[in-house]
């Protein structure tokens, strides 16, 4: 091991998953590094998004088996079911734990106060955090999503219930929409959003309110709002992840397949935006013909109809569409869509190590990020359970799709008026369950923002995160490194790409930081 340079003083910005996997890399790597950790939020390790306080029914996305960090450490933790989706609350008391081990070993200066200010003076990197602290030679933001300014409709919306008095919550903390839903009862209310977190919503305002659920049907506890009206642009839900280990296998690529990725993407990221997708999807047409049982050119063409509007080859109804993935994923036949997310799934880790060392234009690196992020509604899915849940909501008339698909929405007095298919509902409360994009420009956090305003920081692309190098240091506009000062995670997406799984927070990303530290010390 080595030791950092002349007791050299190093500060992390955020304490949760990643900065804990940053700090545990760092002491692989220096037998006492100086460490000063900034976060208010506790306990330390786990972060607001696996608060060991969360409500249990916000569940994983993943089961224990698919949790691989430091191999099988969290289900050896854990024990139980290896196919269960524990509640997010439980990876976060996993993470607090070896939060407390690694404070045992390192002794870092702890501060609870907020980082409201970073600057560069002549002697190091100085921050306001209730008073100034400093100087640190090196300084790492890992806060995860930064606060933002809200997106027109959002904003337009909280003026709206402010002025009216009307309930506009966020999704997070479920155990906040848990109790403030308790309001809610025989009311209607619209859910903005259909991805991961409105499922945890909809736990949050059944189950979380006495119903349950019988066999494939739901029993209302009359404590629930009378109806819950989901929305999005595409009005599709996400797709669920296979049943088991035993219906995962079924979509592992061939050693062969995973090679000739591996070569596609190191190819594509030196070319032109478009020319790089297409050769990342000519890498995928086998493989998913083979997995789907079907020929070659009718993969090719689901690829360019995602790459021209993703999203537009479905063309079957809600309902059908997650009948039809339900079945998929409890072992039926998969169609190419379903097939493909599956394989980007297993092929997450590959899709990192040829893209975040690399260097690429931004049109590249937006397209290529742009295509993951199409993907999730397949690659990042729900417990089977969670599906079959919804469906059982849906036949109980508890959700009513009527308005599911981008409707018009008008804002009334009493509400929000979502005009459907069908027929009009003004919902009474409002849910946003839509997960700010992790771009730099909108960003409110005082102490990102002003390292933006000051260049320090510049976006990849319009609506990106900060161009950062491979170790995570920040680069100026002319691509000089800015020394000492370096982001990790989703505040660097475009930089780097699938930054919204945990396995990420402990792995390369973090090891090249703190070899870059120790390479700058010495």
């Amino acid at each position: 091991m080595s030791e950092t340079k002349g007791g050299s003083r190093i500060a992390i910005i955020g304490m949760g998953p990643r900065g804990l996997g940053a700090a545990e890399a760092l002491a692989k790597r220096a037998d006492a590094p100086r460490l000063e950790l900034f976060d208010p939020v506790r306990p330390c390790g786990a972060g607001p998004n696996f608060s060991p306080d969360e409500s249990p029914l916000c569940l994983l996305n993943l089961p224990v088996r698919g949790v691989r960090i430091d191999g099988g450490a969290f289900g050896a933790w854990l024990g139980g079911d290896p196919e269960d989706f524990p509640p997010r609350a439980a990876l976060g008391r996993f993470f607090a734990e070896r939060f407390d081990v690694l404070e045992a070993r390192l002794r870092p200066v702890m501060h609870r106060e907020k980082v409201a200010r970073i600057e560069r003076r002549e002697d190091g990197w100085w921050l306001e955090a209730g008073d100034a602290q400093g100087p640190f030679d090196e300084v790492l933001l890992t806060q995860g999503q930064a606060e933002s300014a809200p997106d027109p409709q959002l904003a337009d919306w909280q003026d709206h219930a402010e002025r009216h008095g009307l309930p506009l919550r966020p999704a997070y903390p479920g155990t906040a929409l848990e109790e403030a839903a308790r309001d809610w009862a025989g009311k209607v209310v619209g859910v903005r959003g259909l991805g991961l977190s409105t499922l945890d919503v909809l736990r949050l305002l059944t189950l979380g309110q006495g119903g349950r659920f019988e066999g494939d049907a739901y029993i209302r506890s009359g404590r629930e709002p009378a109806r819950i009206v989901p929305f999005s642009l595409d009005g599709q839900a996400p797709a669920p992840k296979p049943a088991n280990a035993e219906v995962d296998a079924c979509f592992e690529p061939l050693e062969a397949e995973t090679e000739a990725f591996e070569a596609g993407l190191a190819e594509a990221v030196s070319m032109a935006s478009e020319a790089a997708l297409e050769r990342v999807c000519a890498t995928l047409e086998a493989p998913v013909a083979r997995l789907a049982g079907v020929e070659e050119c009718a993969v090719r063409g689901w690829l360019a109809q995602e790459r021209e509007a993703p999203g537009s080859q479905e063309t079957r109804g809600a309902v059908e569409a997650l009948e039809a993935h339900v079945e998929m994923a409890r072992g039926g036949a998969p169609d190419v869509g379903y097939a493909l997310g599956q394989l980007w799934r297993k092929w997450q880790n590959a899709l990192r190590q040829g893209f975040n060392p690399a260097r690429m234009a931004p049109e590249t690196a937006a397209a290529l990020l742009k295509f993951d992020d199409a993907l999730k509604r397949y690659s990042y899915g729900p417990p089977l359970r969670s599906a079959e849940e919804l469906l059982a909501l849906i036949a109980a008339g508890v959700v009513d799709l009527r308005a599911v698909e981008d409707p018009d929405i008008r804002l009334v007095p009493e509400g929000w008026v979502l005009d459907g298919d069908t027929a009009e509902l003004t919902a009474e409360a409002m849910v946003d369950a839509v997960l700010p994009s992790p771009a730099l420009g909108p960003v409110t956090d005082p102490a990102l923002a002003g390292l933006r305003d000051a260049g320090w920081l510049h976006e990849v692309a319009e609506g990106l995160g900060a161009a950062v190098a491979a170790d995570g240091s920040a680069l100026a506009r002319d691509g000089r490194p800015a020394e000492g000062l370096a982001v990790l995670g989703r505040m660097a997406s475009g930089s780097v790409i699938a930054v919204d799984s945990v396995h990420d927070c402990f792995g390369a990303a973090a090891d090249r930081w703190a070899e870059g530290v120790l390479a700058r010390q010495s």
